[in-house]
């Protein structure tokens, strides 16, 4: 017998515009194809893929950036 995983809560997303998207979802990011408003083409948090749309990742909102951590690197030479 299989059991159903849990039901996703609503998750608020922001994008890199700061605009909010309040929707059930169990992921850690999503991305946001549309690029409806007027300054997604000169977004800096576009991402252009080969081969594929341009999108705008979607983080919950007080979550830390995926590569904060390496910010505070100090790689010696």
């Amino acid at each position: 017998m299989r059991v159903a995983p849990p039901a996703a809560g609503p998750v608020t997303f922001r994008a890199g515009c700061a605009r909010e998207w309040s929707i059930p979802s169990q992921e850690p990011d999503l991305a946001y194809t549309e690029q409806a408003f007027p300054e997604c083409p000169t977004c800096l948090h576009r991402v252009e893929p080969e081969g594929g749309p341009p999108f705008c990742t979607l983080r919950p909102v007080g979550t830390a950036h995926p590569f904060a951590a390496l910010a505070g690197l100090d790689l010696p030479e």
